[in-house]
């Protein structure tokens, strides 16, 4: 179990982590969980059902918490937000209120928390940003003072962010990388794994990483002539654990659906094709 599962870590004034102890191929140490503000407080992530972790983020707030916060509606983010919410009378706020994603959890959402949202969280005011891309509903809390960017699963720390279509979208998850970049931010606190002190290179490695992919991609696509994804995927992905196989494939998806976007690939057949002028 990674050093960070289980850890209650004050990061900055106002600002607490616990990871939640789902350590996976998946979720890395586990989900992060942030415990915000001065007073009152908000829960970003609460992560499992585990009572030791809801404890947990109970005992860091050291007053009110006036909110509980879903990133998106994955399972590891919001497995324990029924239980925390039971717990404490707070609501649970996400994007929107309903649940139409492929690979969401079932959630009941009190309040919608949409594009421009803000809370004041005591010395700390949290903006609400819509970042689709790894999930449709999917968002990230800008910490104005200090500027922190809780990134849920747009970026997470040493692992590619995996894009599963039909909610998870590379396009739109290239367009809201390119509006953090634009932003003023100091830190990344991810959904998973230890904080990113220098945005402007993770941010840039991310897009670099995504294009290469999508170079190699179309490469593939255009040495075959016709492939499914699994195919491009065993080409790209030599030696993959076998419980990420699956997922491999969908990204490859991810990247072939964009191509066709962008009007350089097209499905055939069964598979896909090199689009032709």
């Amino acid at each position: 179990m990674s050093e960070l599962t289980g850890q209650s870590k004050r990061l900055a004034p106002g600002i607490v982590r616990v990871t939640a102890p789902n350590p996976s191929p998946m979720t890395g140490p586990g989900t992060n969980s942030y415990v915000v503000g001065t007073g009152p407080y908000v829960v970003i992530d609460p992560g499992v059902d585990d009572s030791a972790h809801l404890a947990a983020l109970e005992s860091a707030a050291s007053g009110p918490i006036e909110a509980i916060i879903v990133t998106h509606r994955h399972p590891d983010h919001v497995g324990g937000a029924a239980e925390l919410a039971h717990r404490t009378g707070a609501p649970i706020r996400a994007f929107g209120y309903d649940n139409d994603g492929a690979y969401d959890a079932p959630l009941a959402v009190d309040q919608p928390l949409t594009e421009g949202d803000s809370l004041r969280l005591g010395d700390i005011t949290l903006d609400a940003l819509h970042t689709p891309g790894h999930a449709a509903d999917h968002l990230c809390l800008y910490a104005r003072e200090p500027r922190w960017l809780f990134a849920g699963d747009t970026v997470m720390a040493d692992v590619t962010v995996v894009i599963l279509p039909p909610d998870g979208s590379m396009t739109a998850y290239l367009d809201s990388l390119a509006r953090l970049q634009q932003m003023s931010i100091d830190i990344i606190a991810p959904g998973h794994g230890h904080l990113l002190e220098d945005p402007t290179a993770t941010f840039a490695h991310i897009v670099e990483h995504r294009l290469a992919r999508e170079t190699q991609v179309r490469d593939a696509l255009r040495a075959a002539g016709q492939a499914d994804a699994s195919r491009i995927a065993g080409q790209l992905y030599p030696g993959l654990d076998p419980r990420l196989i699956g997922m491999a494939a969908k990204q490859v998806e991810a990247h072939l659906i964009r191509l066709a976007e962008l009007g350089q690939a097209c499905r055939s057949g069964t598979g896909w094709s090199i689009a032709t002028a």
